[in-house]
């Protein structure tokens, strides 16, 4: 018999990589709403203080760690240091670091933005996942949860490079999933569409202030549901993908983002 508890985590662990802003802190706070304890990466210690903080404030535990996951010794030490935090387990990893730092055509892009985007978007998953892993079939099990894009199933011009390194976080969430089975470990991605983040304003936060509005409104208008999505609509499916419910849940995908794949780009009607 179904149980609406089996959503909860109370008493499960957590790290969130990128959890100091946007997806990364709404899936911080849906979890500790949901009763996990959090440990939330990034670069950016002020960040992190400020989710920890509003985690506090309604009771819940949360642990800023600062971590470069593109490196692997900071990796090791993240891992180690929220093991330390946590408690000495880690139930669950949301692998939702990420970058995107400039935007070139594939006639124009560098090495060095090809390696800036691969060292954290698909080396940092990659070896985050496989020290947690290690932690997690010690333990008896886990839940990873990969956040990819939607521009991993359809390349968004002038973004190659991220389009290709989020293709290749959906085949790290398979690869690891078909090893990890016999270890009670589930990893799962999620696909986001465009969400109302600072990555996603950078597209056009060069432009004038009106220029910008149109460039928003554009996007909004490509989307079958008629608008930008919140970070807030990506926590409800991990905290799916984390919990108990999802226990015959592993290599697979969930896309959200409003329509667009299935909307071969028309624009929302009025």
């Amino acid at each position: 018999m179904f149980e609406l508890s089996k959503f909860s985590l109370k008493g499960k662990t957590a790290i969130v990589t990128g959890g100091g802003r946007g997806i990364g802190k709404a899936i911080a706070i849906g979890f500790a709403k949901a009763g996990a304890k959090v440990a939330v990466t990034s670069r950016k210690i002020a960040d992190l203080e400020s989710t920890a903080a509003e985690i506090r404030s309604f009771g819940g535990e949360a642990y800023p760690i600062q971590a470069h996951l593109g490196k692997m010794d900071e990796i090791q030490k993240m891992v180690a240091t929220a093991m330390e935090k946590l408690g000495g387990r880690i139930d669950i990893l949301v692998n939702n670091a990420g970058a995107s730092p400039s935007m070139a055509s594939v006639l124009d892009s560098d090495e060095r933005l090809w390696e800036t985007i691969m060292n954290l978007n698909m080396k940092g998953m990659y070896f985050t996942s496989q020290a947690v892993a290690n932690v997690m079939k010690k333990q008896g099990g886990g839940k990873i949860i990969n956040v990819s894009s939607i521009d991993g199933y359809k390349p968004e011009p002038a973004v190659s490079i991220y389009s290709i390194s989020k293709a290749g976080a959906r085949m790290i969430s398979k690869a690891f999933a078909a090893e990890l089975i016999p270890h009670n470990i589930q990893v799962n991605t999620i696909a986001p569409g465009p969400i109302e983040t600072k990555m996603m304003n950078s597209h056009w936060a060069h432009l004038p202030p009106e220029e910008q509005k149109k460039a928003r409104d554009m996007v909004a208008k490509m989307l079958p549901i008629g608008r930008i999505g919140d970070p807030d609509e990506i926590a409800g499916a991990a905290i799916f993908l984390a919990s108990d419910a999802s226990s015959y849940t592993t290599g697979a995908e969930i896309i959200i983002d409003g329509g667009l794949l299935i909307s071969n780009f028309l624009p929302a009607q009025d």
